[in-house]
């Protein structure tokens, strides 16, 4: 963690959401005021501004909202890694997330097609469902 300029920088209020993701879990954060989920992680809701919030583990189910196949970046480390998808994913429990499809053609992509959660070097990314790509 925190070794390339692609890898999260935990720290004390993180560690929890990236811990878990290294373990194959998607922590989402859910107010006990208002009941609304958000993501990213924040220690106030977003929604009503209380202070009453906790993690929660998300069913790692999404459906793909948009995305952008990326040819061209000339910085390191994903110059080495091109053409790979940046996407938009609506989590099944609500809150939206930039995240990267992994394990799918880039013509097979569809809007609103369904996505699981893997977490390949504890980085949560997203698969179709159906698919029995590694985590």
């Amino acid at each position: 963690m925190g070794t390339g300029h692609d890898q999260p920088e935990a720290d004390a209020f993180t560690r929890t959401y990236w811990d878990a993701a290294a373990q194959g879990a998607l922590l989402l954060r859910r107010c006990g005021t208002c009941r609304q989920v958000h993501h990213h992680a924040r220690e106030f809701c977003p929604h009503c501004w209380s202070e009453d919030v906790s993690w929660f583990t998300a069913t790692g189910r999404a459906t793909l909202y948009t995305w952008s196949v990326v040819h061209r970046n000339d910085l390191q480390p994903f110059k080495d890694r091109t053409p790979y998808t940046a996407a938009v994913v609506d989590l099944a429990e609500g809150p939206r997330m930039m995240t990267e499809i992994v394990d799918c053609a880039h013509e097979d992509l569809r809007a609103g097609m369904g996505l699981r959660a893997v977490f390949p070097e504890g980085v949560p990314k997203f698969t179709p469902r159906g698919t029995t790509a590694a985590a």
